[in-house]
């Protein structure tokens, strides 16, 4: 292993948007959505309004539809990774789109903005004179405790890299 100083991570990250649905729930929801709309609807095809059933099943086709669209965005994501001499974020979208911003961890500060009641809600990267938003895709405690992990890697690097001698 080499001791370069690039190669050294003080911090590296992937944050996913939070899906409380897992797959497995996600059939057995659409299991119980299906029956009770299918049960639901055999009585007014019995009366002779067989549309409703036609109207019934396709609210489970468009549930299902919906769900299936916020499944994909949770394939979005973005990378952090801090060294003694890069800052580097990434961000892929749900298709698999890349952007990637690099900044030098000596020139960087972290602006937080946070609501009293709610926690931290905006979470940025500031460095002469861009700005690039972080962590858009968690809720403000994770936030907040990603904030913290992410000033003491850049403390870290501020401080230089550490290159060890040969014994």
């Amino acid at each position: 292993m080499s001791d370069h100083p690039s190669e050294h991570r003080l911090l590296e990250q992937r944050l996913y948007p939070h899906r409380s649905l897992t797959q497995r729930g996600f059939f057995w929801f659409m299991l119980g959505v299906g029956t009770v709309s299918f049960l639901t609807s055999i009585p007014f095809v019995i009366l002779g309004a067989w549309p409703v059933a036609g109207f019934m099943g396709l609210d489970v086709l468009l549930l299902y539809w919906a769900f299936r669209v916020n499944f994909r965005s949770a394939r979005a994501y973005e990378d952090v990774l801090v060294t003694p001499i890069e800052l580097l974020v990434a961000r892929v979208s749900p298709r698999g789109g890349r952007q990637e911003w690099r900044f030098n961890p000596a020139w960087v500060r972290i602006e937080r903005e946070e609501i009293e009641d709610f926690g931290v809600h905006r979470l940025a990267i500031v460095s002469r004179g861009r700005s690039v938003e972080i962590a858009t895709c968690l809720g403000p405690d994770a936030k907040g405790l990603f904030a913290e992990r992410l000033t003491r890697a850049l403390t870290e690097a501020r401080r230089g890299p550490r290159f060890t001698c040969p014994d």
